[in-house]
């Protein structure tokens, strides 16, 4: 009966979707069909009667990867995907959350506020509060509140241990009492609030354990605390769990993720055996074996070896650059080539480990004349003309949400002074009542009260509106009644901006709620379209057909490929990244995010790096990274010619700059780059990469020089002290 839809997996892939009812942990190399097994477990389990499609529960973490599971699911069986329980963590919890407000202790129609809205709810609460924002920054507060959320730890619970921790503390207490008085949610909180509503009420609990008979998850190596307790809560003791995820691709730490949990759900659910897809069906071998080497280094892994039936394919290329602009000039011309030999650029990606590398990048692709495009800019829904047009869209939907008052109150321009906007907060405050029902109430003389009387009701009129007209006719009847589209129209630069908003309404119009199978969705369309639109993540995209070389950190690849891959930047400091050095599990991390971008390419890699670097406005003196030297000399082909008048002069490979030494659990590269001393390099006498040795701290290899004359400090490894500046005066290094 199932032929067809196991036909073409290969033994390891067949095992994980042919599993007997038990939890399982899939480890899914790069490229090695995870999806596929994923969304052919659903489907096997659906065709064979283990379940319904109402007892399936599958959460992965983009609405991309949502929407491309439900494809596929779609297209192997002929059933509604739409009522089916799949979607992002945030996403399932807004459902949830939708269908039993009451008994979470919100609103009907409660709004959820984005990053971005969060942050100004935090600013305009320590206005109210008189607290200084320079000695507690909104963005820190905004982190300590999401921190301890995602860790499942409300104010009460919190750490302090001193008066600065404190104040953040109350600052968190008196946020959560803001948030529950205007009825809104951040995205933290959506997951919290199921959490807690299922962790205390055992009916509700027992309801939806036995309902989800099933409970697949995506990227669970990306997966927090709190989302692992969710996991655990929402499967109970009888349910099962199948986990797929790659801890070598666990690369967000600085977002909470915990490859910890990997371990942890071994032993929870009894896991009797670790399923391995290693077969890889994305990148020649070259490529993998670089990638194996490389991770092998890492000391807490599960342990997987990549390989593919596709062949040794080309080398990996190396260049070394003597500053970023020829770095840049070499990728500039390197993309030239492979395009005039038929390569697409959309087919090619630039990945860099921080945004500020990308502005050299940028300009030397723009004077060349060659189109790209900075994968990952503004969502179209945090667009500044999006967001006030979703800001009336809540109020219609929601008189008390302060948040989107402010943002709309005097926007555009209607001759409402900051002064009077002050008397209304102190009038809400005194009241206690929101900022819209107090400019009703509230007596302001002069232009500002007739204009706040205008806009009260112009948004009750939107109110009343919103009851009986379609979505996108709400959309259209907003953007004139608000004076939205009529101000963009008069910006000398509006024209993008009208698009946009024209745009807003064909996403009205082609909104349609989730609603499974015998479920009514509690709230409206216009509740259900704001949710959408704070939860769906847009992408900035080049021009409508245009073919575009493909510009974006490595974070930001993650699940993309390209026939050819530059990986950028590679020197000590800047990836590994300086700050790892003092975090624990930062280099191993960082060497994780090395093999994400390896593992990217699918036929060509490039890896380069510069002897000299603009960062910050600073030249930057740099050794080449561990990781290249962590990868065998004989899978590189060097690009870089043996002779050459660059900067710090030719070049010779050697293998004992780093040397065989495994320091505080961290293993060093074997090999290094290193270029001759020049009397030339700002009259300092070292060249990076240079063996040298000190009377206390022994032997080590200079990492970077700056200053001049009585100010030059040089950076030296030492090997068995550590890293450190010292100045060159006093220094009294001896070359080796």
């Amino acid at each position: 009966m199932h032929s067809n839809l196991l036909q073409g997996l290969n033994s390891e892939q067949l095992e994980a979707v042919t599993l007997p009812r038990e939890s399982a942990l899939v480890l899914a190399g790069a490229g090695s069909g995870k999806t596929r097994v994923l969304t052919t477990r659903i489907a096997y389990l659906i065709q064979t009667g283990q379940t319904s499609p109402g007892g399936i529960l599958a959460v992965t973490f983009t609405n991309k990867a949502a929407k491309e599971m439900m494809t596929r699911i779609s297209s192997m069986l002929p059933v509604n995907v739409n009522g089916m329980w799949v979607g992002t963590f945030h996403g399932l919890c807004n459902r949830l959350l939708r269908a039993h407000y009451r008994e979470a202790g919100l609103p009907q129609l409660f709004q959820i506020l984005d990053s971005q809205d969060q942050q100004a709810a935090i600013k305009r609460l320590m206005k109210s509060l008189n607290v200084n924002d320079e000695k507690y920054p909104p963005r820190q507060v905004q982190y300590f509140i999401n921190g301890n959320k995602e860790k499942g730890i409300r104010a009460q619970n919190a750490e302090a241990y001193d008066e600065y921790s404190r104040n953040m503390v109350e600052l968190y207490a008196a946020y959560d009492e803001q948030c529950q008085r205007e009825g809104v949610v951040d995205f933290a909180e959506l997951l919290l609030r199921t959490y807690e509503l299922l962790n205390r009420n055992e009916l509700l609990r027992e309801h939806y354990q036995r309902r989800f008979s099933f409970v697949l998850v995506d990227e669970f190596q990306d997966t927090n605390r709190l989302q692992y307790l969710w996991i655990k809560l929402m499967a109970g003791q009888q349910g099962t769990v199948f986990a797929v995820g790659d801890d070598d691709q666990s690369i967000y730490a600085f977002r909470g993720a915990e490859t910890g949990n990997m371990r942890e759900f071994e032993r929870d659910f009894n896991v009797r055996k670790v399923i391995r897809l290693e077969q890889n069906y994305r990148s020649h071998g070259n490529i993998l074996d670089a990638a194996n080497a490389l991770i092998k280094h890492n000391q807490s892994r599960l342990g997987k070896n990549l390989w593919t039936e596709a062949g040794a394919g080309e080398p990996i290329r190396i260049f070394e650059a003597p500053s970023d602009i020829g770095e840049a000039q070499f990728i500039v011309e390197e993309a030239r080539s492979l395009s005039r030999d038929g390569m697409a650029l959309t087919d090619m990606a630039l990945l860099y480990r921080s945004n500020a590398q990308s502005r050299v990048l940028e300009h030397a692709l723009f004077q060349a004349g060659i189109s790209y495009r900075v994968y990952g800019g503004l969502r179209f829904f945090e667009r500044q003309e999006i967001k006030h047009a979703l800001a009336y869209l809540r109020l219609a939907a929601n008189r008390d949400d302060d948040g989107a008052f402010l943002r709309v109150v005097n926007f555009p321009t209607r001759g409402i002074g900051a002064r009077s906007i002050e008397q209304l907060q102190e009038a809400a405050a005194m009241r206690g009542i929101s900022l819209f029902q107090a400019a009703k109430e509230t007596t302001i003389t002069g232009r500002s009260g007739s204009s706040l009387m205008a806009f009260a009701a112009m948004i009750d009129g939107l109110g009343e509106s919103a009851k009986g007209l379609k979505l996108a006719e709400l959309a259209d009847e907003m953007l004139e009644r608000s004076g939205l589209r009529e101000f963009y129209r008069n910006e000398r630069e509006g024209a993008d901006r009208l698009e946009n908003l024209d745009e807003l309404i064909s996403a009205a119009a082609g909104f349609e709620p989730e609603v499974s199978e015998g479920e009514r969705e509690p709230g409206d369309a216009l509740s259900a379209f704001l949710a959408h639109a704070s939860l769906e993540a847009g992408e900035h995209e080049a021009g409508a057909g245009q073919d575009a070389l493909q510009l974006m950190t490595i974070h930001a690849a993650k699940g993309l490929e390209f026939d050819a891959v530059f990986v950028s930047g590679l020197e000590e400091g800047l990836f590994p990244h300086e700050q790892s050095m003092s975090e624990r599990d930062g280099i191993e991390e960082e060497r994780r995010l090395m093999y994400v971008a390896v593992t990217r390419a699918r036929q060509r890699l490039y890896l380069t790096y510069a002897q000299t670097r603009m960062l910050h406005g600073q030249m930057r003196y740099g050794a080449v990274s561990r990781f290249v030297s962590e990868i065998p000399d004989s899978l590189f082909k060097w690009l870089t010619p043996p002779q050459r008048s660059m900067g710090f002069g030719g070049f010779t490979p050697r293998k004992d700059l780093w040397g065989d030494v495994r320091e505080h659990g961290q293993s060093y590269a074997q090999s290094q780059v290193v270029r001759e001393p020049s009397p030339n390099f700002g009259g300092l006498p070292f060249a990076i990469g240079q063996n040298v040795r000190h009377a206390k701290f022994g032997d080590g290899v200079v990492l970077s020089c700056e200053g001049r004359g009585t100010d030059a400090r040089v950076q030296v490894k030492f090997r068995g002290e550590g890293v450190k500046w010292l100045a060159l005066e006093y220094a009294k290094l001896q070359t080796v």
